[in-house]
């Protein structure tokens, strides 16, 4: 089905961060827009102002009129609905045309310019820094991304430019789907192994996601990782690292939450690149997203002031209070290495600071898997305060709770083991310094109570 012949979309899964980039793109372009999902959230609810028609019960009868004709609508449905799901049933017994989100995106990707960001982790933070590079360059872009952007509060952009900047999903093997024109790969240590089942096969999947960069393309990919590329011929290779590579940061300063760098590039190195969003980690990504957005043509100053004026993602290191005093902030970090990363960019901004964190487990099998890792991540921090796994898609493990993680932190550390529901409470019954909420679950809905209370008590 070709998306010019469609008048109607159905979204099965539709709340779900990139499934609603999508449901806003056909939205904008006067489509009947329909969807299911299990439970309204703040982003559901935003889609059903814009004009999507959203039930919330596993019902045929709920479907619009509109979306009843597989001549004329396409349905479109998230890896994480069972198959039995009894509205994806009515719609393969009944002949509709049904995709994968990722195979959306990959005919966006035929019909443009395709600026992809895949890895492990790194890859929402990289993509929204380029689409903001591109969009407010003389070339522009269209995006589609895995999280809310703070420069433009919408996890996409629309415009006519040839350009469209996609976050590049490894789950389920999703970014097979796509033909980019060029792409960063910030990272590949092991995740989703109840897809993959083994490191190897996750390392396999990386290296025929690079096999489907267009011959004319570019591959920019982080230094010393351990997938081994295969591209067409006719793509060129460039590599980045914090420090060294093709592309990377000299002279760095970090003074008084200011972050300055300078850019070198084999094209054209830029002095003085200021960070919008000063987090250590963010000098790396934004090496990568400037190094792509070079590729495509943005010029110098447009790289300078695109960094300057970028704002960050919401839960991607996402300050909710930062005084003197007190600091909260919310971090999407889910995988070890992400947790990592975050806890060791808190520790280099706040180093003399007690620093708590209050960690959701996402996924049986993550924990089962990256116990440890988890366990060695958190220990770098001061306290850890851990709920009950997050279960998301999967059935619960025999033997695998936060308890594994518990278990392996540091000697020495403070910690406690408490349910989610008690949360707010232990909020409201201490002081803290510098805390920091962890995890891809649905504790970052209880953030903005946390920062209600915390603010009132500075204010008393």
């Amino acid at each position: 089905m070709n998306i010019k012949d469609i008048n109607a979309v159905y979204f099965v899964g539709a709340g779900g961060i990139g499934m609603s980039a999508i449901a806003r793109y056909f939205i904008k372009k006067g489509l009947v827009v329909g969807g299911y999902d299990k439970t309204p959230s703040t982003l559901t609810r935003q889609l059903e102002k814009e004009g999507m028609l959203i039930h919330y019960e596993e019902n045929v009868d709920e479907i619009p009129v509109a979306c009843r004709k597989p001549e004329t609508c396409l349905v479109i449905y998230t890896p994480a609905i069972p198959a039995d799901h009894k509205e994806l049933q009515f719609f393969r017994e009944n002949g509709f045309e049904i995709q994968k989100r990722a195979q959306v995106l990959g005919t966006l990707t035929r019909e443009h310019r395709g600026l992809c960001v895949a890895g492990t982790h790194g890859k929402t933070t990289t993509s929204t820094m380029c689409a903001h590079i591109m969009h407010q360059s003389h070339l522009d872009c269209n995006a589609f991304l895995g999280g809310i952007s703070k420069n433009y509060g919408t996890n996409y952009i629309l415009s006519d430019s040839d350009y469209v900047v996609i976050e590049a999903d490894e789950f389920d093997r999703s970014f097979h789907w796509l033909s980019p024109y060029m792409t960063v790969i910030t990272s590949t240590d092991p995740d989703h192994l109840d897809i993959y089942g083994t490191k190897e096969a996750y390392l396999e999947s990386f290296r025929h996601y690079t096999e489907l960069i267009q011959p004319e393309g570019a591959l920019i990919i982080h230094r010393g990782l351990e997938m081994k590329e295969s591209l067409p011929e006719g793509v060129r290779r460039y590599d980045y690292a914090l420090t060294e590579g093709d592309f990377h940061a000299e002279n760095i300063r970090i003074d008084n939450g200011e972050i300055t760098f300078d850019f070198v590039s084999p094209i054209e190195s830029v002095k003085n690149i200021e960070l919008g969003q000063p987090v250590p980690i963010n000098i790396e990504n934004g090496v990568a997203a400037m190094a792509m957005a070079q590729l495509a043509g943005c010029t110098a100053e447009e790289l300078r002031i695109g960094m300057m004026t970028y704002g960050g993602v919401d839960r991607r290191f996402d300050f909710k209070i930062k005084t003197d005093h007190l600091v909260l902030l919310s971090d999407y970090a889910h995988h070890p290495k992400e947790i990592l990363q975050s806890a060791r960019s808190i520790r280099q901004l706040y180093s003399n600071r007690h620093i708590t964190a209050i960690f959701q487990p996402h996924l049986y099998t993550r924990t089962r898997d990256f116990y440890q890792d988890f366990a060695d991540a958190l220990s770098l921090l001061d306290e850890v305060i851990l709920t009950e796994i997050y279960p998301a898609r999967e059935k619960p493990i025999e033997g695998v709770t936060s308890q594994l993680i518990y278990d392996r932190l540091r000697p020495g550390i403070e910690k406690q083991l408490i349910n989610k529901d008690d949360v707010m409470s232990l909020i409201k019954s201490r002081d803290f310094d510098v805390l920091v909420v962890l995890g891809a679950g649905d504790l970052d809905n209880m953030v903005p109570q946390m920062a209600n209370e915390l603010k009132n008590r500075i204010k008393a």
